[in-house]
C-alpha cells in the first residue's frame, strides 16, 4: 500500500479522505462524531441501539436486503459504537465502491427503524449486554470508568441499562440520528486503488444532498474525581483488577509522550515494564496489559491485570513503583531509543492492514480535519524527549488512581 491521503469537503461539511492503495478489496465507511456519552439521561445505550438498528430497514430497502446488499458481492457491512464515535462501513471487492457508497448514504439518511424488527433486535442487544457482563475480564473495565467518571456522560456501559433499553422505540432512533449524523458531524471515507476523484464524486451524489445541521448541546468536561479503591465480590478463582487514571485529551501536546509512556509500560510487547516486572520476575499475573484512551476533552490510562487473589498487593505494590519510577527519574536516551524504535515498528505493523489504515483514517479525519501519515506519526513519536515521558507519567502513578478489583 502507498496510503496516498487526499482529503476534500463537501459544500454541506461533510469532510472526506481517500487512501490510495494498490489491493483489489476496498473500504468505505462514514465515521460519526456520536457515542455513548450522548445517549442522554434516562437513554443509556441508545448510540450502541441506533447502531444496531439501523441495519433494520430504510424507505427503499428492507432489512434483508440491507445485509445481503453486500454479502451478495463478497463484502461484509458492519458498525462499531465507542464513548464518542460510531463507525459504519463495508468491506468489498473494489469495483463495487458505488454499491457500497449508496447503501451507506441510505442508512444514515433513510432508516425508518421498523417496529417489528426493532423488538426484534432489542432481545439481541439485551443478550449482548447480559454475555459481556458475564466476563469479568471485560466487565471491570466498565464498571471502572463508571467510576472514574462518575456524574458525566461519560459515567455508563457503551451497551445500556436494561430498563433503558427496554424503553427505547423508533422515534427515539429516529431522532438520535437525525440530529447527530448529520454533515457537520461525520467524516467520509475511503481506502482502495481507485481514484480519489471518483471516491469523492459518489460521496457527493449520495451524501452531498444532506444539508441538516449539528444541534447538539456543547459536551461538558467530566469532573475529576477523588481516587478511590473498590472491591467487588464474586466468588472468582481468578482477580481481575484495573487501575484507572484521568489523562489529558486528544489534542494535548502530551499525546505523543503518554502514547509512547503507554507502550513501555504495558503495551503488546513481553518486555513492557509491567510484564516484565510481574509476570516474568515475580510471577504474580497471569496476564497485565495498559491501555490510553484519549477523548475530545479528557482521557484515561487503564492498567490491568489477572492473578490470584492472594497476589493483589504485591502486585499493586509493583505498579505503585514502576509508576512512580518513571514520573521521578527521566529514562535514558539509550533505552528511550529502544523504545521508540519497538514502538514505531509496531505502527508500521499496524499501518499494513487495510483495516487500521480506514478506521484510523475516519477518525483522523473526524477529529483532526486531517490525516496524520505514518512518517508524520514516526517524526513524532520520534521527537518525544525524556523529560516529556517523565512528566507524562506524573498523570498515572497510583495516588491519582482508581482501583476495582473484581474477586
Amino acid at each position: 500500500m502507498d496510503n496516498t491521503y487526499t482529503t476534500h469537503t463537501l459544500p454541506n461539511g461533510l469532510r472526506m479522505v481517500h487512501v490510495r492503495t494498490g489491493s483489489p478489496v476496498a473500504w468505505c465507511g462514514l465515521a460519526v462524531n456520536a457515542g455513548s456519552r450522548d445517549d442522554g439521561e434516562g437513554r443509556y445505550g441508545l448510540a450502541h441501539f441506533v447502531e444496531h438498528t439501523i441495519f433494520k430497514g430504510t424507505t427503499h430497502r428492507r432489512s434483508w436486503h440491507i445485509i445481503n446488499r453486500m454479502e451478495s458481492i463478497g463484502g461484509e457491512l458492519n458498525a462499531y459504537t465507542t464513548k464518542e464515535h460510531t463507525m459504519v462501513y463495508s468491506v468489498f471487492p473494489a469495483q463495487h465502491l458505488a454499491r457500497a457508497v449508496e447503501l451507506i448514504a441510505d442508512l444514515v439518511r433513510y432508516s425508518t427503524f421498523p417496529h417489528d424488527e426493532i423488538e426484534r433486535e432489542r432481545d439481541v442487544v439485551l443478550e449482548e449486554a447480559d454475555s459481556y457482563r458475564d466476563t469479568p475480564s471485560d466487565a471491570v473495565y466498565d464498571d471502572l470508568e463508571d467510576i472514574l467518571f462518575a456524574g458525566s456522560a461519560l459515567g455508563h456501559n457503551i451497551l445500556g441499562v436494561e430498563q433503558h433499553l427496554r424503553n427505547m422505540g423508533s422515534d427515539e432512533c429516529m431522532n438520535y440520528l437525525k440530529t447527530l449524523y448529520v454533515p457537520d458531524n461525520m467524516a467520509f471515507f475511503v481506502v482502495g486503488p481507485m481514484p480519489p476523484e471518483r471516491a469523492f464524486r459518489l460521496g457527493e451524489r449520495y451524501l452531498g444532498g444532506m444539508d441538516c445541521p449539528l444541534q447538539r448541546a456543547p459536551r461538558e468536561v467530566p469532573v475529576v474525581n477523588t481516587p478511590s479503591r473498590h472491591t467487588v465480590e464474586l466468588g472468582l478463582h481468578q482477580a481481575h483488577t484495573v487501575v484507572g487514571t484521568r489523562l489529558p485529551n486528544m489534542y494535548s501536546d502530551e499525546r505523543f509522550a503518554l502514547s509512547l509512556l503507554n507502550n513501555i509500560l504495558g503495551g503488546p510487547g513481553m518486555n513492557s515494564l509491567l510484564n516484565v516486572q510481574l509476570r516474568e520476575r515475580r510471577g504474580y499475573v497471569y496476564t497485565v496489559e495498559s491501555s490510553i484512551s484519549l477523548m475530545s476533552d479528557c482521557g484515561m490510562m487503564q492498567i490491568y491485570m489477572g492473578c490470584d487473589v492472594s497476589d493483589i498487593k504485591s502486585s499493586l505494590r509493583v505498579i505503585d513503583h514502576v509508576t512512580h519510577d518513571l514520573a521521578e527519574t527521566c529514562l535514558s536516551e539509550r533505552r528511550l531509543e529502544a523504545a521508540k524504535r519497538q514502538y514505531c515498528g509496531q505502527l508500521l505493523l499496524s499501518a499494513d492492514s487495510a483495516e487500521w489504515t480506514a478506521m484510523n483514517a475516519g477518525r483522523n479525519m473526524l477529529c483532526h480535519g486531517q490525516c496524520t501519515t505514518l512518517d508524520q506519526m514516526v517524526d513524532c513519536i520520534s521527537a518525544v524527549t525524556p523529560e516529556q515521558v517523565r512528566h507524562a507519567a506524573r498523570h498515572i502513578t497510583l495516588d491519582r488512581a482508581t482501583i476495582l478489583t473484581m474477586r
